[in-house]
This record gives structure tokens, sequence and C-alpha cells, in this order.
């Protein structure tokens, strides 16, 4: 089969990891060892990965928070009532 038809294929599909990870697969000499079912996962891991990363950029943005905040910049000698336990799974 034909390479840029699929590229082309899966562009107009707007599945835009899988494209992405095929072209790197194409790229691996290290991939073509790998069974149909292990390559295919690994596109689809990446697809979801992609889509996830988008949905939350998106999120992010349409959030507009004043300013970026993160757990390590939490000040834990004040007291607030949170477990220290859970915060640190988290």
């Amino acid at each position: 089969m034909l390479i840029e038809p699929l590229l082309q294929l899966l562009a107009k599909l707007k599945l835009h990891g899988m494209l992405g990870a095929l072209q790197r697969q194409l790229s691996d000499p290290d991939v073509s060892a790998l069974r149909f079912e292990e390559r295919l996962n690994l596109l689809l891991q990446h697809e979801l990965a992609e889509r996830d990363n988008y949905r939350l950029t998106q999120r992010l943005r349409v959030a507009a928070l004043p300013q970026p905040a993160c757990l390590e910049d939490l000040d834990n000698r004040l007291p607030r009532n949170l477990d220290p336990a859970l915060l640190a799974t988290v």
C-alpha cells in the first residue's frame, strides 16, 4: 500500500495524532519489528493522548485563570483543613 494516500486519509479524518505517530513510526526502523496489533495500539494511544492534551489546553484557555496555579506553590503553613496525604497523591 502506498503511504501517501494513507497519510492524506488520516489528515482528512482529522486523526492528527495518528498521522504524526505514523510518520514517526515510518522513520524508526525499530518499530517495523513490531506486530501489526502493537503498532496499531501505539497509533491509537498517541491519538488518544493528543485529544486529551487538546481538551485540557482548551479548558485551560476557556477558564482564563488570572494566574497559573500548581500544587507545588501551595503554602502548607496556613491551616486549610487539607489532608497532606491526599495532596501527596495528587
